[in-house]
């Protein structure tokens, strides 16, 4: 069977039986598409009958609503690499004509592949229902034109069938509202916030206000550095919610408080929300009744329980918090073909913010088989008497920072360049460029012993502008507090100084936008190993990619 980057997935089973069914069909179209997969209920559209199909209403009740959460949730378990999209165009509110409906819907990301639940006892073979098939997603979606069809296989005992043939508590609908507010981060949007996007779409008549979590709202999540940028999470929400419901108005802003337009716009009459924020809903309420506003009608949605959950540093919940940290140790950015280093070793620069780990991180790749170049030690190698950095030292900075013994009292040097950028960059230049040539010597010594990968652990390497010498950037992060914590504890230092240290430094979000890689050692070391065995695990497969091109 051919793969196809996009598809429609047409449910024409009864409702109360396609409950039964999600998992088996969402399963059969996951062998068929690769990418997006749009899925739309027509319960009781009939392709052996005539020609001229037209698209089926479905009415908005809670039993609905359970349905397109129990879809979002069986496809996060089923085909989580797939984007699942269910199109609620044709689903109608009580106080909305039943028979309404747009003639052509633009999606996206046009379907190459209409699929449906259809039984068909010849797969394979074209036939009417097919052909019906693709004739009615042309007419009603902005389909690919080579579009195909597949009939999906989804028997069902009839004991089942019996057991699911009343309709009638299906028909309990949803109470709607003009406008509706919603709010969240909706970063790397996932089939939770689909849920909670569509509820809301569901629950709307004629707009929906959603605020976007950004600014100070970031400040405490989890690995924030790999949050979306704003104008990317707004984007990919705005495809979103306009494939699914394009008949609403949207109006999607920034939330820089926790409150945002939600106690100030007199217009809305309902808030959507999570069980766990419950108290935020209540909290938005009070400040309406400050403002002299009526209260919000509080919608409170279930969470979904995350059946890929891995490690206990993950949430229980579907959660953007538990994909940024599957993405530690993973490729977030392809690295650069640089024609000037040779293929072997491949080097990997490895730099971190002070007390990130980053040494304990050089050390488990050691442990792996890497070659580990200490950048820090051969800083200490450029002072040492008859190097050439040494008398440029001096001659720069006098000879009150010399020892007894000839050597350069570093602690005497930093009191000169500390919080002083001109004489930091004098020093810099003098000692970056020898650091680097001991480097090269060592990466050299790699080669010859046969090392296949060796390590360049810099803490200035973006900094001095070495990237030209590695192959990759692996970055090594944590927030700032616990870095704080860590530098206080090592070395003996006030806050106050470790906060001054910290400052002086690259933020992790700079090192993070020139990472191939992002590694963090918040955690137990247990973690953290299991985060560098993934690095050096899809550092192989690249590799082994590389020679073989």
């Amino acid at each position: 069977m051919s793969v196809f980057r996009t598809g429609l997935l047409v449910l024409t089973a009864p409702l109360p039986l396609l409950s039964l069914r999600i998992e088996r069909v969402l399963t059969s179209a996951a062998q068929v598409v690769e990418d997006t997969l749009y899925v739309h209920l027509h319960p009781g559209l009939t392709l052996t009958g005539p020609t001229s199909l037209k698209p089926v209403s479905v009415p908005a009740t809670h039993e609905v609503c359970n349905l397109i959460t129990d879809l979002y949730t069986s496809a996060a378990d089923i085909c989580s690499h797939l984007d699942v999209r269910v199109l609620l165009t044709n689903v109608k509110s009580k106080s909305v004509n039943q028979h309404s409906f747009i003639s052509v819907q633009n999606l996206s990301h046009p379907p190459e592949v209409v699929l449906t639940d259809c039984r068909a006892t010849d797969l394979n073979r074209s036939n009417p229902e097919k052909q019906n098939l693709e004739r009615y997603a042309a007419s009603y979606y902005s389909c690919k034109p080579s579009l195909v069809s597949v009939l999906l296989s989804s028997e069902t005992e009839i004991s089942d069938e019996k057991k699911t043939s009343d309709n009638s508590h299906f028909q309990d609908f949803i109470e709607t509202y003009s406008d509706v507010v919603a709010g969240g981060t909706f970063d790397r949007l996932h089939n939770a916030h689909k849920v909670f996007l569509s509820v809301s779409c569901l629950l709307a008549e004629r707009s929906l206000l959603i605020g976007v979590s950004d600014g100070e709202l970031l400040k405490n999540k989890i690995l924030k550095e790999l949050i979306q940028p704003y104008a990317q999470r707004v984007e990919k929400l705005r495809e979103f919610l306009v494939d699914i419901k394009p008949s609403l108005h949207y109006h999607i802003v920034p939330l820089l408080d926790p409150y945002g337009p939600s106690i100030i716009d007199p217009d809305l009459k309902c808030i959507v929300i999570s069980k766990e924020t419950q108290r935020g809903g209540d909290a938005v309420n009070r400040k309406r009744l400050e403002n002299g506003l009526t209260q919000l009608k509080i919608h409170a949605l279930d969470l979904i329980q995350d059946s890929h959950r891995s490690a206990v540093q993950e949430e229980e919940k579907i959660s953007s918090s538990s994909l940024r940290s599957r993405l530690l140790g993973t490729l977030l950015a392809p690295p650069q073909v640089k024609t000037t280093l040779p293929s072997r070793p491949y080097v990997i620069g490895l730099t971190g913010g002070s007390g990130s780990g980053k040494s304990s991180v050089a050390n488990r790749l050691r442990g792996l088989g890497a070659y580990v170049i200490d950048c820090d030690k051969l800083g200490h190698e450029t002072y040492k008497p008859g190097t050439p950095a040494y008398q440029k030292v001096i001659t720069e900075f006098g000879t009150d920072i010399i020892n007894e013994d000839r050597s350069i009292n570093r602690s005497a040097l930093g009191k000169k360049v500390f919080g002083n950028e001109e004489q930091l960059k004098r020093l810099s230049d003098i000692v970056w460029p020898e650091i680097a040539q001991l480097a090269k010597q060592q990466i050299a010594s790699a080669a010859a012993e046969g090392k296949s990968v060796c390590v360049m652990d810099a803490a200035v390497l973006l900094e001095a502008g070495w990237m030209d010498m590695v192959h990759e950037v692996w970055v090594v992060i944590i927030p700032e507090n616990e870095a704080v914590v860590r530098i206080m504890k090592r070395d003996g230092v006030t806050e106050e100084n470790a906060r001054k240290r910290l400052a002086s430094q690259m933020t992790n979000a700079q090192r993070v936008n020139l990472a191939n890689v992002v590694l963090s050692t918040l955690w137990e070391a247990e973690f953290t190993q299991k985060q560098v065995e993934k690095a050096w695990h899809h550092l192989q497969k690249r590799i082994t990619k590389t020679e073989n091109i």
